[in-house]
């Protein structure tokens, strides 16, 4: 059975469909970033290419991929030294990887709105009006150009990373400069990857047309967030729908949002058109694979370490939930590849860290590191502990399966079938992702 929104507020529902709190307003176009077709076209062929990795074996798409929920459905990604994508990614012996990326690949849908304007789990690109043009960006890779957006300074930040994009020193001039440090300015590792662009015919007349006659890493970064931002907007779910007044949603479905922005607590953080304030939080969750290198190698303190701050330690990015159904494993870790047990995280963190099974993530084979050194550390658990921020929740079963129908009902199943899709082919003429690794 259906139920509308005006069906609901006239009582048909009885007691049990109360709601708590306010729903967020319709997402209109206005509240996106808006780009020319020609530089999105741009953006899409410059996302699957590989010529943007220092080895030119990895794309963007490897961890984003449109097919995976715009991530890789793995835990912690294998970047350099991998091949595949998803869980049948694997490493390869003949290059193989120096440790995991410590990090989840997280979804990349409506990163084109405006109010997205902190990137990363730990937030260290953001917008920030005392910045150089107005946007944070990390020590030594302080942006040369204007970006219109915080998603579009992001993007020249993973084809420098080691592990990610850019390979290791002695394998490549790009890897060579990240190692020296050498990132801005010429010959710096973007101008680099900026020249090989410029290097191929097609980028450079394609870009010629869009009026940049010569390519700068701030150009790049531009028309990735502008297919970005257009490609995996998801903004056509059951609940938009919903909030227009064009459909109904079920009774499910209506009472786990009424448990959403109520009794369950959840827009507490998950608020908003997108359900994420924006903001940084310490919610307790299990810490896997190698670490950021804080206090030890294995640690991951999010957002303090970013800012220093003693308040800040172990919080980290509030994820939107749209599409969330599709976007696991979930975390910044991606410790849960399961969606209802990161829910029954959040109703008791305490023991959600405590009595974690350590089979709940999806990780990679082979990969030369010690995913558990942190959980075996009984001081470094009880400082994850001691940070967490969030109350402790009571729900039935019942309770927590019409939390899963609303969840459900944030789910854009458009996303990917009316935009432009995956290319065939890129105009580096290089293989956009191998399935198989080589005998």
């Amino acid at each position: 059975m259906k139920l509308s929104l005006g069906t609901l507020c006239a009582g048909l529902l009885g007691s049990a469909a109360v709601f708590a709190g306010p729903l967020p307003s319709p997402v209109q176009d206005d509240d996106f970033h808006q780009f020319p077709t020609e530089l999105i076209e741009l953006g899409r062929d410059l996302f699957f290419d590989p010529i943007l990795s220092g080895n030119k074996n990895i794309a963007c798409a490897t961890c984003h991929h449109p097919t995976l929920g715009t991530s890789d459905a793995m835990s912690l990604s294998v970047g350099e030294g991998g091949l595949g994508l998803g869980e049948e990614r694997q490493v390869v012996k003949s290059n193989m990887p120096k440790g995991r990326i410590p990090r989840n690949a997280p979804a990349l849908f409506n990163l084109g709105a405006r109010e997205f304007s902190v990137m990363f789990h730990d937030g260290r690109t953001a917008k920030d009006r005392k910045a150089m043009f107005g946007i944070r960006m990390p020590d030594g890779r302080t942006l040369e150009r204007p970006m219109p957006s915080a998603l579009a300074a992001q993007n020249i930040l993973p084809i420098l990373s080691p592990d990610e994009m850019a390979g290791h020193p002695g394998e490549n001039p790009i890897a060579d400069a990240v190692e020296a440090e050498r990132i801005l300015g010429p010959n710096g590792a973007w101008d680099l990857l900026a020249k090989r662009v410029k290097g191929i015919p097609e980028y450079t007349e394609r870009f010629e047309d869009l009026g940049t006659k010569d390519i700068h890493i701030t150009d790049i970064g531009t028309a990735l967030s502008a297919f970005i931002g257009s490609e995996f907007r998801a903004t056509n779910s059951p609940f938009d729908r919903y909030l227009q007044g064009e459909e109904s949603l079920t009774q499910a479905e209506l009472e786990g949002m009424d448990l959403f922005y109520g009794k369950a607590r959840c827009s507490t953080c998950h608020s908003g058109a997108f359900q994420t304030d924006h903001d940084f939080h310490a919610i307790g969750l299990p810490q896997l694979g190698p670490g950021k290198d804080t206090h030890a190698a294995y640690a991951d303190t999010g957002l303090g370490m970013v800012t220093g701050i003693a308040d800040d330690m172990y919080r980290f990015r509030t994820p939107t939930l749209r599409n969330v159904t599709q976007s696991g494993p979930y975390g910044h870790n991606g410790a849960y590849a399961d969606l209802e047990d990161i829910v029954r995280h959040h109703l008791d963190a305490v023991k959600g860290l405590a009595k974690y099974d350590r089979n709940k993530p999806v990780l990679t084979e082979n990969v030369d590191v010690n995913d558990w050194d942190a959980m075996d550390d009984f001081e470094e658990v009880m400082r994850i502990a001691e940070a967490i921020e969030i109350s402790d929740v009571a729900l039935e079963q019942a309770e927590i399966d019409k939390i899963m129908a609303f969840l459900g009902a944030l789910t854009d199943e458009t996303v990917g079938q009316n935009g432009l899709g995956v290319p065939a082919s890129v105009p580096s003429g290089l293989p956009m992702d191998i399935v198989s690794p080589p005998s």
